[in-house]
């Protein structure tokens, strides 16, 4: 059996095997919900975008009111001419004292999914799912890493599969 692509999965891709950014263009979806963590996210995703070659030109910031909103305005945007190259939807659901962020996270993920299937572009999923903020905190840029930073290179790496003539 021959292999495509990256042997890892994409969202812990090395910017090696991320590929360019250059001549691309990106939407940034992020969720004004729990907006310090937003902004913490759209900064890893944007400072890998440009490490990639992005120009900041073909870099745009989308806030919508919440994460269940992601979905929607991906739809709009990937419809749109010229359509982005890739959408990278950011945010942060934490629990409370009800199951409501699993139903959201879920209800979330699939809507993001369907749009990237039915339209081809590849929209990553950049939402913080977390127990408590602490934990959300530490995957916005603290000890366990930033979620941005990995949608973007799950964007670029998505990208350079898409790209490649075996496929």
């Amino acid at each position: 059996m021959r292999r495509i692509g990256p042997a890892r999965p994409a969202r812990v891709a090395s910017q090696r095997e991320a590929g360019g950014a250059r001549g691309k263009r990106f939407v940034i979806l992020a969720s004004q919900f729990h907006e310090p963590l937003s902004r913490a996210l759209i900064d890893g995703a944007v400072r890998t975008l440009r490490r990639h070659g992005a120009s900041t030109g073909a870099i745009r910031v989308v806030w919508v009111p919440g994460a269940f909103e992601l979905p929607v305005v991906a739809a709009r945007l990937v419809r749109r001419r010229p359509h982005p190259h890739a959408v990278i939807a950011l945010g942060a659901l934490i629990k409370g004292g009800t199951p409501q962020y699993a139903v959201l996270a879920n209800a979330v993920a699939a809507g993001l999914t369907e749009v990237s299937v039915r339209t081809g572009v590849p929209v990553t999923f950049g939402v913080i799912v977390a127990k408590t903020l602490a934990q959300a905190r530490a995957r916005a840029g603290g000890s366990k890493g930033n979620r941005g930073e990995e949608a973007a290179l799950a964007a670029l790496a998505v990208l350079k599969l898409l790209n490649d003539s075996r496929l």
